[in-house]
């Protein structure tokens, strides 16, 4: 009984001890309570306000403030959680003052970005079709003369070709290979939401993104116009953030110089060539001219643009005013621009009514370049003069040996062209996730031309005794988009999101032109065309059509756990284009994305794997471009010929018809699969790759037909097939990161396999067809350089082979046994991969950046070479400095003597800036310096002036052809100008 109650005395007093020493304990602990406190920043030494701050293993916390900076009460030994968006979350002991820098988590950051998807926006996380994002930052910059280029190398498979050096014009976009062989193969772009706007409406300072929707999965919800991809761009007309007004002014001085010329004989060349051998008929003119170096010039070109804006809780606006005078640098040739925009936002009824309108316009004038110059330049001997003695212009007598130099400056050719962008919008939501929205667009385009060649001027100019002519080009497009969006997360797990609308499309295009010759005066030039005395039928002409297109759309995006997303869209279009049995298209996709990533059992590499993605696609997108208004209806036109009315006593023109009609005529259809896999680790390296397979049917091609039954002998139908295929990887890279010091870098590299797999049917056959003629080439009438044929791909080069010259200076044709040429296919003129890359680097106040492109594996004829490659063109021609030494003694032959590789690699911008620290103490926001080079180098084994050649949208033009001295009076004309090589200077400066 006694140890009993021992043991129980023993059991109170351990149990009294033990509450007394955790009490103690507890005394104590509460004795080492500290106020923790500092300062949350990015690695660039931002403050991050609202980043959490939380005592390890407690639900004690606070936030930073708007400098960054929190205090928190907790135990002095205890860890600080931090934590914030996008950014990787770090662990500090406490203590007092404490400087904490966050590094950005890019995978996250990536994956929270906002992406246009069409009629509206997801999370890239929520992604499930091929969508390349590129951010204004990350565009290119510069002397930007078509707002395509900014896109140039920045996305895997998109192919931009500039059309030549000449400020005024633009550039052929191909996205995934061309679909088409005689509609248009460039995207659909959108703009703020309205489809089919001229990218140059907006001026490169106001795009905040562009997002390029490359699969039909993604594309399939712009349905008969989305087979070329879309190009989303996005502006800043409603950025900011403060009620304050923000202003910014940009401008830059730029230089510009012809960055190569191509190496001809020089007169001392010449006269030593004539020495040489004993040409006893030469004629030395006696001077030493370099017409190259008489049409160009330094280029000089300035830019001024000012942004402004404000923006408050529930209002706001912003604008932009821009200012561009661009130089060619060719002689004469001329860009200005004026642009301005203005846009605002209202918010009602407690934020459920949402207004927007913008407008904005730009008007461009420009003097651009006869390219025809160029041929004469080196048709002409070097040591003729530009100018006799008494000053006038020299001329020789002769057939395309006029004066360039003359020809430059005895015209005048004023070219205009105004846009005009307006758009009014409404979103409503009615309940939340519910919103409707209305976008009613206004697109209004027009071009005029004035075109003077005075009695005096050589060409044209003194066999009419003076040349004037006059046109004039509408285009209007009214559009009303309206839908309904439903977003709504119904549990942790389960998120959906609905859209459906309907769309309407009004298009209208319209001109006139007229000419007149026989000018007793040049005082009125191309104003006073009444005044010329010699008239003819052709000389005035008029053209209106329209075509309207009704749309029906919707889209279902389904999302489980957040790891697995299906999203579906279905397209109905009507289009007055198409033939009366076709009048309606089915546009339908399905995609659907798994992200491997957030699985369980991906686990054990999480700490090296940020993310893993699956993404699979089908879908199908049409190409109406094909197919111009009243194209499937029966037309009349003039015969050309007159017959006399006995009743009236006069003579009427004579109408029979010109067209068939065919009502099964229809759009292009492409149906893609699409692969892909997103993927990043170590948050540092993240990047895409893609697979996918195209297949455009019901290709659009003008085939002949009998007649009968037929009145007319050709007709555009639908019949062929063409099948496009590729790879694609992109690759971002963050290099080093410090607060002082950053390096990133971005690639990408796609490659593209094309074919046309049909062209005939029962009904239509297609033989023999050919492109890139090389009729104006002397020696080369009736010659054409590429086929269009079942297993090539469009551009496909076909011709003679040459085995090498002969002792007496003649090509050596490969033959077959009866001594006949043969001809043999030569290599196609479409690239099949496509390189993009650029470095970004930061340090302090000092930043660098670099972007280059290139293309490979395709074929460039080298017409400008084989033109010159001509033994009848000395003595009274040039010639290139190579040719003396090729020994060939013949006239211009085609074969694959002149079929060269076109692999190139082009740096095109290299940009270093400086911001200027301090500035705030001086009312300033941000005062940046910075200096660009632009096309510094090409690395290429191409021999002609510029490997970059146009690729024009219809395949009869002939892509991958090289002229550099055609006429440009001829459909087959060129449009080349010198590409330049710019410096530019410039400052930013924010108040």
């Amino acid at each position: 009984m006694k140890k009993t109650m021992d043991y129980k005395h023993f059991q109170i007093f351990k149990a009294t001890f033990l509450l007394f020493m955790m009490l103690l304990s507890g005394q104590s602990s509460l004795a080492q309570k500290i106020i923790a406190s500092g300062t949350v920043s990015d690695p660039n030494g931002i403050p991050l306000t609202g980043a959490s701050v939380r005592e390890a293993g407690t639900q004690n916390g606070a936030v930073t403030d708007l400098d960054g900076k929190f205090s928190l009460s907790c135990d002095k030994s205890g860890t600080l959680e931090i934590s914030y968006l996008g950014y990787i979350t770090k662990n500090v002991k406490a203590g007092k003052g404490l400087i904490v820098t966050l590094e950005e988590n890019a995978t996250m950051l990536a994956e929270m970005e906002v992406v246009g998807v069409g009629y509206g926006t997801m999370r890239k996380n929520d992604l499930t079709g091929s969508i390349a994002s590129v951010n204004a930052k990350d565009l290119n910059h510069g002397v930007i003369t078509s707002t395509e280029q900014m896109l140039q190398g920045k996305v895997a498979g998109l192919s931009i070709v500039q059309s030549s050096g000449s400020p005024e014009n633009g550039a052929s976009i191909r996205l995934r290979g061309g679909t088409s062989l005689s509609a248009s193969n460039s995207p659909l772009i959108v703009v703020d939401g309205i489809p089919g706007v001229d990218m140059n409406t907006v001026q490169p300072s106001e795009i905040q993104s562009i997002d390029v929707l490359k699969d039909a999965s993604a594309a399939a919800i712009y349905g008969s116009r989305g087979a070329n991809g879309v190009i989303i761009v996005t502006t800043n007309r409603h950025a900011g953030d403060s009620e304050k007004l923000s202003v910014q002014y940009n401008g830059y001085v730029a230089f510009s110089t012809q960055a190569k010329y191509l190496d001809v004989l020089s007169a001392n060349q010449w006269r030593g060539y004539v020495r040489e051998n004993k040409v006893l008929d030469a004629q030395d003119y006696g001077a030493n001219t370099d017409w190259q170096k008489e049409l160009t010039r330094t280029a000089i070109s300035h830019s001024h643009n000012i942004l402004f804006s404000s923006s408050k809780k529930n209002s706001g606006y912003s604008g932009s005013l821009t200012y561009q005078n661009n130089q060619g640098v060719v002689k004469r040739n001329n860009f200005t621009r004026l642009a301005a925009s203005l846009s605002a936002y209202q918010k009602t009824l407690g934020g459920r009514i949402t207004l927007k309108e913008a407008i904005h316009a730009n008007f461009d004038t420009w003097h651009p370049t006869d390219s025809r110059i160029f041929e004469r330049a080196f048709n002409l001997n070097p040591t003729f003069p530009v100018y006799n003695p008494d000053g006038s212009y020299a001329q020789l007598n002769g057939t395309n040996t006029e004066n360039p130099v003359e020809i430059l400056n005895n015209r005048t050719d004023d070219q205009k062209r105004h846009r005009l962008l307006g758009y009014f919008k409404v979103d409503y939501e009615f309940i939340s996730g519910l919103t409707a929205t209305a976008n009613i667009s206004y697109e209004y385009n027009r071009a005029t031309s004035g075109l003077y060649k005075p009695t005096y001027a050589r060409m044209e100019g003194q066999s009419e005794k003076g040349w004037g002519q006059r046109t004039e080009a509408e285009f209007t497009n009214r559009q009303i988009e309206t839908y309904l969006t439903y977003d709504k997360k119904l549990t942790d797990i389960h998120h959906i999101n609905f859209m459906a609308g309907y769309s309407y499309l009004d298009n209208t295009a319209e001109g006139f032109g007229a000419t007149r010759s026989g000018f007793d005066t040049n005082a009125f030039s191309y104003n006073n065309l009444g005044a010329g005395t010699d008239f003819r039928q052709g000389d005035v002409y008029s053209y209106k059509n329209s075509s309207k297109l009704l749309s029906f759309y919707g889209r279902a995006n389904y999302s489980l756990m957040d790891k697995y997303m299906v999203t579906v869209t279905l397209r109905r279009d009507g289009s007055s284009r198409f033939g009366k049995d076709h009048k309606w298209g089915t546009f339908p996709s399905v995609s659907a994305a798994w992200r491997i990533g957030s699985e369980k059992f991906m686990e054990s590499v999480s700490n090296w794997l940020d993310n893993l993605k699956l993404r699979l696609g089908y879908g199908v997108t049409g190409n109406q471009n094909g197919v111009a208004p009243y194209k499937s209806l029966a037309v009349l036109s003039a015969a050309g010929a007159a017959y006399y009315d006995a009743s009236t006593g006069t003579w009427k023109n004579a109408y029979v018809q010109s067209q068939n009609t065919n009502p099964d005529l229809k759009w292009e259809s492409t149906a893609q699969w699409n692969v892909g896999v997103d993927f990043g680790f170590l948050n540092r390296i993240d990047g895409t790759l893609e697979f996918y397979r195209k297949k455009t049917s019901d290709l659009l091609w003008t085939y002949p037909v009998p007649q009968p039954p037929y009145l007319v002998g050709t007709m555009l139908a639908n019949v062929g097939d063409m099948v496009n295929k590729g790879v694609e990887l992109t690759i971002g890279a963050t290099i080093l990161r410090s607060k002082d010091f950053s390096v990133s870098a971005n690639a990408s590299i796609a490659y593209n396999s094309q074919k046309i797999t049909k062209l005939s049917n029962d009904n239509y056959q297609a033989t023999g067809l050919q492109a890139g003629s090389l009729h104006n080439i002397r020696g080369l009438s009736g010659i054409y350089s590429q086929v269009i044929e079942e297993g090539y791909p469009a551009g496909e080069f076909y011709g003679n082979v040459c085995q090498g010259i002969d002792a007496e200076g003649n090509y050596i044709l490969k033959a077959d046994e009866n001594g006949e040429a043969v001809k043999e296919h030569l290599g196609s003129a479409i690239p099949k991969w496509n390189l993009g890359i650029s470095i970004n680097a930061a340090y302090k106040d000092f930043n660098f950046s670099m972007s280059g492109y290139g293309m490979f594996g395709h074929k460039i004829l080298n017409a400008t070479k084989m033109e010159l490659y001509d033994a009848t063109r000395l003595p009274s021609q040039n010639t290139l400095d190579e040719f003396l030494g090729s020994g060939i003694k013949s006239g211009a032959v085609y074969s694959d003597y002149f079929i060269e590789k076109g692999n190139f690699f082009r740096m095109q911008n290299i940009t270093i800036g400086y911001s200027i620290p301090g500035v705030k103490k001086a009312g300033l926001e941000r005062v940046r310096f910075y200096f660009t080079a632009e096309n510094l180098f090409v690395l290429t084994g191409y021999s002609g002036m510029d490997p970059e050649v146009y690729i024009p949208d219809n395949v009869l033009s002939g892509p991958g052809i090289d002229r550099l001295i055609t006429d440009s009076s001829t459909s087959e004309g060129s449009t080349f100008s010198p590409r330049p090589r710019t410096f530019s200077f410039g400052v930013n400066v924010a108040f």
